[in-house]
């Protein structure tokens, strides 16, 4: 019997020292959680009754070279139902589908759905949102928020982009400069009750939004009008598919102008224009509606490749005389077409040049000329300049994109391929690479990146960053380029390209006129590219035009509209007309 009580005894003692053992861990535990992380659990308290609404920051502006807006922000509202909060459902939901233009069914599922808060609509035009606001109905919430809104509508709308509904860019500049121009959304923060119901006069918190950066461009919004208006007419005279045009400072890669017609509304991205149906009756939502889209929005002059035809001339020329195999005393002699290997390569003059001097055959546009040059090359070193002048590498352009050069393999570049690639035929390059190997070449040799990015600044105006771009020293020797210009500017005073001549200013250029694949369709690209002025150039011209009816001839139709635009712009740039030597035209005609 004492043995059993004495055992009964050490096992209340192991229960109370266990009990006792247990309450010491709780209290100890509680004074760690009271003393030591009453701050974490206060707020973790406070996040339980708080509601958090979000307050977007104004995106920040793209500005041309003369400081105008070509992308600005305008304010709208975001209409939100706060469910724990709402007094009247029935009118809420009369006067939403009146102010909003929704169908009340719509707005009564947001109206009726339990949740913290619910949005009804975004983007709506700041004066609804005010007579939202001045029903002063519980449980509606008006917060002020940005739209994008592009000023000049459909201008440079394939270079500039535009933005989606939560602000965020798509294409273009506005997708490849997005974290400069986003910003820091701010937010709002409001105490509510166990029930979700926010407390009155326990007043708000308020987070607020950093702006987005403004982005200066190289772009001027007057010579994109200008080139706009003369590609249009030149697509309208000549019924074709698209003209393209880009204009860009040759020392620095500086993009001026950059013309893609038919362009479309940045205001209104997503509906499809006329030229981008094509007569059909897709919708933009609809089966095939993206594919229309994505080729409506897609920029032709950095993304699509195009044999360059006689243009690509002067970069033959521009290796030839940097490799040492020609020289402006050579002597050629064209009968109309030259035989590679088993292969009769016609001249575009059926008939044949005759003599000529390598002056000449450029002014003639002469493939018999550039054959010869391209054999005398052979193609290792062809390929050697391919890789030396950029040709085989992307040009590095601000834009979201950018195709590459398709071109042989250097294995596969047999005698009648090296004669084909001589005069800009068998491979293909971007427009963008077009202007920017030629104006390295004219330059004096760098090569230059094109861009256009300039700087960035804050919402005070204050620089954030200049933009700097890649400068490659020295592909070619300041002997060829001088060369080049000198050649060049033949072309335009006595050559080929007359047609882009201007009395009083000393223009370079080079035309082309290529046939698109297949060669059965029988359809052709006519371009013209050129600098002025041509002993310093400080305005390069590429004009690009798709499948023209009738006469489609580079130097007939392509030629006339540079002209056009160099009327236009070289005043405009501040470039005066030179004193000449009498070259007997009588009132600048040939």
């Amino acid at each position: 019997m004492f043995r059993n009580k004495t055992y009964n005894r050490k096992k209340l003692l192991i229960v109370f020292l266990a009990m006792t053992a247990a309450l010491l861990l709780l209290a100890g535990r509680l004074v760690y959680l009271m003393l030591f992380c009453s701050e974490y659990y206060g707020r973790k308290a406070e996040d339980l009754h708080e509601r958090e609404r979000e307050i977007k920051a104004a995106r920040g502006e793209i500005l041309d070279a003369t400081g105008t807006a070509l992308a600005t922000n305008r304010t709208v509202c975001t209409i939100s139902v706060i469910h724990s909060q709402i007094e009247e459902p029935e009118k809420i939901i009369a006067v939403l589908s009146k102010e909003l233009g929704m169908d009340p069914e719509a707005v009564r599922k947001r109206v009726e759905k339990v949740s913290a808060i619910e949005r009804v609509k975004s983007n709506v035009d700041k004066e609804a949102g005010d007579r939202i606001r001045a029903y002063g109905l519980a449980g509606v919430k008006v917060d002020e928020d940005y739209k994008r809104y592009y000023p000049y509508g459909s201008l440079a709308s394939k270079v500039i982009g535009f933005t989606g509904g939560d602000n965020q860019g798509i294409v273009g500049l506005e997708v490849m400069y997005e974290e400069y121009l986003k910003g820091t959304s701010g937010k709002i923060l409001t105490l509510t009750d166990a029930r979700g119901v926010e407390i009155e006069n326990a007043g708000e918190r308020r987070q607020e939004p950093i702006d987005g950066c403004s982005l200066q461009i190289s772009l001027d919004h007057n010579i994109q009008m200008y080139c706009e208006q003369a590609a249009r007419v030149a697509m309208e005279a000549k019924s074709a598919d698209g003209v393209s045009v880009i204009v860009m400072n040759p020392q620095n890669g500086e993009i001026m102008a950059m013309a893609n017609v038919p362009e479309f509304d940045l205001n209104d991205p997503f509906t499809l224009t006329q030229a981008a149906l094509g007569g059909q009756e897709t919708e933009a939502g609809g089966e095939g509606g993206q594919e229309l889209l994505n080729r409506m929005w897609r920029n032709p002059c950095i993304s699509d490749t195009y044999e360059p035809g006689s243009i690509f001339k002067v970069v033959t020329t521009a290796a030839a005389f940097e490799e040492g195999v020609a020289s402006l005393q050579d002597q050629f002699f064209c009968p109309g077409y030259k035989l590679v290997e088993d292969r009769r390569i016609h001249c575009h003059k059926r008939t044949g040049h005759g003599a000529e001097t390598f002056t000449q055959g450029v002014m003639n546009s002469c493939n018999p000329v550039f054959i010869e040059l391209g054999l005398r090359l052979g193609a290792d070193n062809f390929y050697k300049y391919f890789e030396q002048f950029g040709l085989l590498r992307r040009t590095g352009i601000d834009l979201p994109g950018e195709a590459r050069t398709i071109m042989h393999d250097k294995e596969n570049i047999g005698p009648v391929e090296l004669a084909t690639i001589s005069f800009g035929q068998s491979f293909q390059v971007t427009p963008i690479q077009v202007a920017a190997t030629v104006s390295s070449l004219i330059n004096g040799g760098n090569r230059v990146t094109p861009h256009f990015g300039v700087e960035v600044r804050d919402g005070q105006g204050n620089l954030v960053k200049t933009l700097q771009h890649d400068v490659e020293e020295g592909i070619v020797s300041g002997e060829t380029s001088q060369v080049l210009r000198t050649v060049l500017e033949k072309v335009v005073s006595e050559g080929g390209g007359k047609n882009a001549y201007i009395e009083g200013f000393s223009i370079g250029g080079k035309t082309a006129t290529s046939q698109t694949l297949p060669r059965s369709a029988n359809k052709y690209i006519s371009s013209f590219l050129g600098f002025a002025p041509a002993t310093d150039p400080q305005a390069l011209v590429l004009v690009i035009i798709n499948d023209p009816q009738g006469v489609y001839y580079g130097g007939t139709i392509a030629a006339p509209v540079a002209k056009d635009i160099f009327s236009n712009i070289l005043p405009y740039l501040g470039i005066e007309k030179e004193a000449s030597p009498d070259t007997g035209r009588e009132d600048g005609k040939r």
